[in-house]
């Protein structure tokens, strides 16, 4: 019975994420920001992958929060480290790509687009194309050095709990 219980509590309390990050999701799509990000900061700041992802997502673009690509690159982080591809994607694209936070660095970039790469599925086929263009862009300006750092890094890579 209370076994029972305990799983009738989690189903309500995941179902509860669900459709807070369904409501946050409709708020950001109807541009209300600052609901969007009313919902999405508590579930991020208590270790939710999706709402860190999605919260950075809205200080790289200034959307309801100021414009802050530092503020961006920490939340990316925080998501990349516990494995989730686009959060990978996103800070790998930074470290490459990005306007100077974090500073450039072709190997961690290497490293975070490979893990996206590895961890994409069909149905995020475009970020997927993106990400392995991205990388043989990465690829092209690399010394062999670099990028064997960067596969060693991918291969020791863990995610955080």
């Amino acid at each position: 019975m209370l076994l029972f219980a305990a799983m009738q509590a989690g189903a309500v309390a995941a179902q509860t994420l669900q459709e807070r990050m369904r409501a946050a999701a409709g708020a950001y799509e109807q541009k209300d920001f600052a609901a969007a990000v009313a919902i999405w900061r508590p579930l991020a700041t208590a270790g939710n992958a999706e709402a860190q992802t999605l919260l950075a997502a809205m200080y790289w673009s200034g959307e309801g929060v100021p414009r802050d690509h530092a503020e961006a690159a920490k939340w990316y982080l925080l998501a990349a480290e516990k494995g989730y591809a686009r959060a990978q994607n996103d800070i790998g694209f930074m470290y490459g790509f990005g306007e100077g936070q974090p500073p450039r660095d072709d190997v961690q970039a290497y490293k975070w687009l490979s893990l996206a790469i590895q961890r994409y599925t069909a149905k995020n086929q475009d970020r997927l194309d993106q990400a392995i263009k991205d990388r043989a862009t990465l690829v092209a300006r690399m010394t062999p050095a670099q990028i064997a750092d960067a596969e060693r890094l991918v291969g020791q890579w863990k995610p955080a709990p």
